[in-house]
């Protein structure tokens, strides 16, 4: 007789599902045996001493049949001897699933009579046996473990102990049934379950079957099991089932919001995921290739524990993002970026100072300054095992060789170099990169070039650093600099595409600028400046013949020795063609001749092996330039005066006259305003000093002073004009004429003291270049001059005063 109540249930929560059509076999409940009444047999005939099999994973219970998987070898035994005879054998889970031959501490204490309806040899070598639960019982002492176990039996006071059926417990066994039935139709029951469901006769069977099938653990069960009554065996089983059907109505919920919420772009993405696979089946490669040998790359880097674990970590992102996704092959470029760089590898060097040296020598001609720095880098480097290299900026007018400076350092130490163009950088994340959250980020100009140089010390120009653009709303690219250039913050330096730090302490930088006004005083600070002058004409001789000529050769399809170009040719180009610190121009001119002459070898007309000056009109056309020559005698109110500009050193004229009137200074010029305030202080210096310089009061209060400085469309500023203005101001009152052989360049104060002036190298040589033997400068600038080279004063003196009046007596006639 079926349960009286099922077949009721069955209607009411499926909605009149018929299952009677799945024709699945199904093993006989009880053999034809009325099960409810095999329940109340509380001590079946069976001795105290009864063979016990272990189970692991699941729990049987009472009047349930349920197959179990045989793997152990004593177990099978036990199955062989019983199976068919109906012989009882104790059935125990075990607490753990790793002991083969459990001891009675592995094993639980309430287990479950049961026989061995038949043992199965499968096709795959599996042996399965079905078991019939009979009754419950509290396992004693393990008496013995050969062949099998053997165990003591004792009685066990649970609920499937013979007891009254209330009719409450029946209400709660349909309750039960109910919400059991309710999850099985959300979780999409076999007809399996449905069909032996509706065959239970009695409610203990029913709840039994219900336990043993619940999807819960081990010990959920076996609490069950333990359970003393049967009313608290259906309470338990009601809070499973409702925390099952809670989490079946969860994700139920989360189905239906998915697929509510999949729109064209998830579409998108599972058809490129569809077509990958497509792709991976007719050949394509699988990105297990590419997993494999970024672990590959991994295992053999430098880096630290710290960047080992980021790079881990990243690589897990990779593996749970999905191949055909654009996130994919981000992840995949960030992580090769890691395995690009240079991670504590450092590349050898020279540490030979006689090869350093030669090497500087045969790239650059001059500069001693610069290479005696350089050599004293390497010294430090090899007496120390400090790797931190210091920071050079290399500041000079265009051409003067700073940046294939750099180069030749880098050649001379035997390092790697690496070139980066700041000329124009308007973007802080051009320096720190941009973060991995934006579009088509990358790492910046910092990192990208330790990839490019392919180790960890390379010598690293900043080119143009001066030509940083601030004012932008993108951040401050020279604020940015300050953690790059600092030898005390390099050591961690932050990008933020890389978003983790990197070691830039073993990194040679060198910056070139053509001037330190426009870099920020707090990047200045951390900078070693060196200046780079301009080069005088010897020095612009030298390179032509040695670098210049022969380079250009090259270049033109001509052998070194093809022709060449004579001294008074190369000073004649120098003089009236070019006028420049370095030799940029110079070499432009020289590249200009030998294209000539290349024309005219390519016509087959014949050309002799020396260039003379008469060659050079032809070519290059009337002089650029004029001569920059002295005045040719003395002469009232004009003094020659000396000024740097971003090209060299030049001289400048300084003009005065004088006319009737009431006493005003008016100047021409185009000049700047400190060069009109140093000509405003000389005049009142004279003003309150007329009579000590022989001047007439009358003379001074009723005449009208002019000064101007020719070339009017130049501009020109600076102080260092003030002891010229002076002196021509002084000879217009007086009437004295200034010496034509004198030059001067000071900057004066209203007390009458003359201060120093920069640039006095570049202005010698302007001088010597003009005719000029005597020059006047401040004392304080005695030790700009002993710094230059012997060679480049011959011909000259020096007067050095320290006082305006001082000047008067040396210049004046």
């Amino acid at each position: 007789m079926k349960n009286e109540y099922i077949d009721e249930l069955f209607n009411d929560v499926m909605g009149g599902s018929d299952t009677s059509s799945a024709m699945i076999e199904v093993l006989p409940m009880a053999d034809g045996t009325n099960m409810e009444e095999f329940l109340f047999e509380t001590d079946p005939s069976c001795p105290d001493i009864i063979p016990i099999l272990p189970m692991t994973g699941n729990v049987l219970f009472p009047g349930t049949i349920t197959p179990i998987n045989i793997a152990r070898d004593m177990s099978l035994r036990l199955l062989r001897k019983v199976a068919g005879s109906g012989e009882y054998i104790g059935v125990v889970t075990q607490r753990n699933d790793y002991s083969d031959i459990p001891a009675r501490s592995d094993l639980y204490d309430i287990g479950c009579l049961a026989q061995v309806v038949k043992v199965i040899d499968m096709p795959n070598s599996d042996v399965i046996a079905i078991l019939r639960g009979s009754c419950c019982f509290r396992l004693g002492e393990i008496v013995s473990v050969k062949p099998f176990l053997m165990g003591e039996k004792q009685a066990a006071a649970t609920a499937d102990l013979i007891e009254t059926f209330s009719k409450e417990d029946r209400e709660s066994v349909k309750i039960l049934s109910r919400r059991y039935i309710s999850y099985l139709k959300s979780a999409n029951p076999s007809d399996i379950t449905i069909k032996t469901l509706k065959e239970i006769r009695g409610p203990r069977m029913l709840v039994n079957f219900i336990a043993s099938h619940i999807d819960i653990d081990v010990a959920s069960k076996q609490k069950l099991l333990e359970a003393p009554t049967f009313a608290d065996r259906i309470v338990a089983l009601i809070r499973h089932i409702q925390g099952l059907s809670a989490m079946e109505d969860l994700r139920h919920e989360i189905q239906e919001k998915t697929r509510v919420s999949m729109d064209k772009q998830q579409r998108e993405y599972f058809l490129n995921q569809q077509m990958h696979i497509i792709q991976e089946e007719l050949g394509g490669a699988s990105n297990e290739a590419e997993v494999a040998h970024l672990r590959e790359r991994a295992s053999k880097m430098l880096w630290s524990d710290e960047v080992a674990e980021h790079f881990n970590h990243e690589m897990d992102k990779l593996l749970r993002t999905n191949s055909a996704s654009p996130d994919y092959s981000v992840q995949l470029n960030y992580l090769n970026l890691m395995l690009d760089l240079p991670w504590n590898y450092r590349g050898s060097f020279n540490t030979d100072m006689h090869k350093a040296r030669k090497r500087l020598d045969s790239n650059h001609f001059g500069l001693e300054k610069v290479k005696e720095r350089i050599l004293e880098m390497m010294a430090v480097l090899n007496l120390t095992e400090q790797r931190k290299s210091p920071v050079l900026c290399l500041v000079g007018a265009p051409g003067t060789g700073k940046t294939s400076l750099g180069k030749s350092i880098a050649s001379a130490l035997g390092r790697n170099y690496v070139r980066v163009a700041l000329g124009g950088v308007h973007d802080e994340a051009e320096i720190r990169g941009h973060r991995r959250t934006y579009v088509g980020s990358m790492p910046g100009r910092i990192i990208s070039g330790m990839i490019k140089a392919g180790v960890s010390n390379p010598v690293f120009v900043l080119d143009e650093i001066d030509k940083v653009q601030t004012n932008n709303f993108s951040g401050d690219p020279m604020a940015a600099l300050l953690e790059v250039l600092d030898p005390e913050q390099n050591l961690a330096f932050h990008d933020n595409y890389l978003d983790i730090d990197y070691d830039l302490s073993n990194v040679l930088f060198i910056a070139t600028a053509n001037s330190t006004a426009g870099i920020h005083p707090a990047l200045l600070d951390r900078m070693e400046i060196i200046e780079v002058p301009g080069y005088i004409m010897e020095e612009k001789l030298q390179i032509a013949k040695q670098y210049l000529v022969p380079r250009q050769l090259t270049e033109n399809g001509f052998k070194r020795n093809s022709f060449t170009f004579t001294a008074e040719v190369l000073r004649k180009m120098i003089e009236d063609y070019t006028r420049e610190s370095g030799v940029r121009q110079l070499e432009k001119t020289i590249a200009k001749v030998i294209r000539n002459r290349a024309v005219k070898v390519a016509s087959g007309e014949e050309a002799p092996k020396r260039i003379g000056i008469n060659e050079l009109r032809p070519v290059l056309g009337l002089p650029l330039h004029q001569d920059e020559r002295r005045v040719d005698e003395p002469r009232v109110a004009v003094v020659t005066g000396l000024a740097w500009t971003q090209v060299g050193g030049t001289i400048l004229f300084i003009e005065a006259c004088t006319s009737k009137g009431k006493g005003t200074l008016t100047m021409t010029g185009n000049l700047g305003d400190v060069m009109k305030e140093s000509a405003t202080r000389a005049f009142e210096y004279i003003k309150a000093n007329a009579t000590s310089l022989n001047i007439d009061d009358e003379k001074l209060e009723n005449s009208n002073i002019h000064i101007h400085v020719p070339e009017g469309a130049t501009p020109k500023d600076g102080p260092s004009a003030g002891i010229t203005i002076f002196t021509a101001m002084v000879s217009a009152f007086t009437g004295r004429k200034v010496r034509a052989d004198f030059a001067m360049t000071g900057e004066i104060t209203l007390r009458g003291a003359v201060t120093p002036v920069g640039g006095i190298r570049e202005k010698i040589l302007a001088a010597k270049r003009a005719g000029i033997t005597d020059i006047v400068l401040c004392n304080d600038n005695r030790r700009d001059v002993e710094d230059i080279t012997q060679q480049y004063l011959a011909g000259l003196t020096f007067h050095y005063i320290t006082d305006m009046s001082q000047v008067l007596p040396l210049v004046l006639i």
